[in-house]
């Protein structure tokens, strides 16, 4: 795939339909997301409107006239001095992993949480995702620690890797 074939762009209320699906996937049969319900319009139309998109903007990238991937980059804590600190996430659709447009989403939102001022980005990613560890290393996240058995889902007690990249060249 050529990333030229690819549109990042801010996600509109119109996207929530194909981001919800892309979720609820992993809601439902992964653990990308520790979410156990899924998310669904109208009642959570307010995750999009309701944010700061200046500092915690919602993402698309389309290919082939479809949503193909999302990401975002939310507020890591509301205690205040927190506020340099913001966790991403991106969410591939199915019929488009292997095809580099995590890559493309990561990217995108690193540059945003720049332009946003932002000194850090974090990720939280479950045991079990080699690949997601392998894309925030090649783009420059570094893995600060492993939060045990944190988690628990599908019956399975899940530890999760914690990594940071340093947006201030701190």
């Amino acid at each position: 795939m050529a990333t030229a074939d690819v549109t990042v762009r801010d996600a509109r209320v119109s996207d929530l339909p194909a981001i919800f699906a892309i979720y609820n996937e992993q809601v439902l049969h992964g653990t990308a997301t520790f979410d156990t319900e899924v998310k669904e319009l109208p009642r959570d139309e307010a995750w999009l409107t309701a944010r700061d998109l200046s500092r915690h903007p919602v993402i698309v990238a389309e290919l082939d006239g479809r949503v193909a991937a999302w990401g975002s980059l939310s507020q890591w804590s509301a205690r205040c001095a927190y506020a340099r600190a913001a966790e991403e996430s991106v969410y591939v659709h199915e019929d488009f992993r292997g095809r580099g447009l995590g890559r493309v989403v990561l990217e995108a939102l690193i540059e945003r949480g720049r332009r946003a001022g932002l000194g850090v980005l974090l990720a939280r990613i479950a045991e079990g995702n080699p690949a997601s560890i392998a894309l925030h290393e090649r783009v420059g996240f570094r893995r600060i620690g492993t939060m045990r058995r944190v988690g628990e889902k599908f019956g399975r007690i899940l530890d999760v890797e914690l990594m940071d990249l340093h947006l201030d060249g701190g």
